[in-house]
């Protein structure tokens, strides 16, 4: 049986070259919904630990504000990690696997930030 969350993670599929996208707690990790390859969006505490380790090194050298994202590259992958803030409750990330040869990253990261309040709807 599929879940509000993973019908409405399932229409990100839809984006050129995304072939994976799960809707993780960005504070304990508990992955509410995946949609497409789980292997290309990794593991839910695995992503939220290393937002946390990205954040507190920002913090660190002075960077003000939240984490925003983070891209990772690969030669046959991107693994693309957005913060969803909401107004109540901890903060979550939107982790998405992408194929390199069929996605623009530019194009396709604003796609999923363009599309996250579907998600949150």
């Amino acid at each position: 049986m599929t879940t509000a969350v993973e019908a409405s993670l399932a229409r990100f599929l839809d984006s050129p070259g995304v072939i994976g996208v799960a809707l993780v707690d960005a504070v304990t990790g508990l992955t509410y919904g995946v949609a497409g390859d789980v292997v290309e969006v990794g593991d839910g505490v695995e992503g939220a630990e290393l937002a946390a380790l990205i954040a507190e090194r920002l913090a660190r050298a002075g960077a003000e504000g939240e984490l925003e994202s983070v891209i990772t590259t690969s030669t046959r992958r991107h693994q693309v990690l957005l913060t969803v803030v909401r107004p109540a409750g901890d903060p979550l990330l939107l982790t998405a696997g992408l194929d390199r040869e069929r996605s623009n990253l530019a194009l396709a990261a604003r796609g999923l930030s363009d599309r996250l309040a579907e998600v949150l709807a």
